[in-house]
């Protein structure tokens, strides 16, 4: 008997804390992902920050890489943006990860479970983790929702009054108007050559032309476990083995993966310690 009193009291609390969870996080209207997380190396390694970004959006945030121009109101107050981190848990044979995102007072507003991998490459290890983490959006429902305490807060954390908010607005107003006046002066000193202009278009139209005739075709024929993939003279260029994850595949006797990004598939591999990329077209 005491030991259900105890079960239920643990429901009882996780319950509370997923609500509380979910109306807090419908205060924010953005997520901030950073372009490097502390535990990787470089940025954007593995596309973890890239993927972190796309499953965010795919569970209805709106979000902003920290180097790309924020929105007038994020700039006005940054506590309508939470900050999203990847915190690398990993152990000898596992890679664990798990998503955190904090508000601008660096309070913890929702944490997801731990994601897991006992995949040996970084590439598919870290995917599949990360991915496995995000199962835990599917609890909260997420749709953002004014909240007038937080939108009574200036960019510095502090509350403001109305009158230093238009303050604020209308300095963004004079350097948008400053912007379009730069823009215009760059818009007349382009006219002066028109001729110019036309020989890029056609440039550009040249290299955009040679960038699609580059990227391969290939004709993917099922295996058990995967597929072999066949160039026009019917070779066998790869063979590729599924993962747990939809379209992403690991290439046999290549320490690469294969995946599909914008209806094109994406090889990744590292060469002499740098990461290369191939894109192809493969026909199932």
């Amino acid at each position: 008997m005491k030991t259900k009193i105890i079960f239920f009291l643990f429901i009882a609390v996780f319950t509370c804390n997923q609500i509380q969870a979910q109306i807090n996080i419908n205060d924010y209207k953005y997520v901030i992902v950073p372009n490097k997380f502390d535990f990787l190396n470089e940025p954007d390694q593995y596309r973890l920050n890239t993927l972190t970004k796309v499953l965010l959006e795919k569970h209805g945030f709106t979000t902003i890489m920290e180097d790309e121009k924020f929105p007038d109101d994020a700039v006005l107050n940054n506590c309508l943006s939470l900050k999203a981190n990847v915190l690398n848990e990993s152990g000898v044979f596992n890679s664990k990860l798990k998503v955190q995102l904090k508000n601008c007072k660096n309070e913890v507003v929702f944490t997801t479970a731990i994601g897991s991998s006992r995949e040996k490459m970084y590439q598919v290890a870290y995917t599949l983790a990360l991915r496995q983490a995000f199962r835990s959006f599917h609890t909260i429902n997420y749709q953002y929702q004014e909240n007038p305490d937080i939108l009574a807060y200036s960019k510095n954390g502090n509350k403001v009054d109305n009158i230093e908010i238009e303050k604020l607005k209308e300095e963004i107003k004079v350097l948008k108007e400053e912007k379009e006046a730069q823009n215009n002066v760059a818009k007349n000193v382009a006219k002066v050559d028109t001729t110019l202009i036309e020989d890029t278009k056609v440039i550009e139209s040249i290299t955009k032309v040679e960038e699609t005739v580059a990227v391969d075709v290939l004709t993917a024929v099922r295996i058990a476990n995967g597929y072999q993939l066949k160039d026009n003279a019917l070779q066998v260029v790869y063979t590729i083995k599924k993962t747990g994850i939809p379209n992403v595949y690991i290439v046999e006797d290549k320490e690469a993966i294969i995946y599909m990004l914008n209806a094109s598939w994406v090889m990744e591999y590292y060469e002499n310690e740098k990461l290369q990329s191939k894109t192809y077209t493969i026909k199932f």
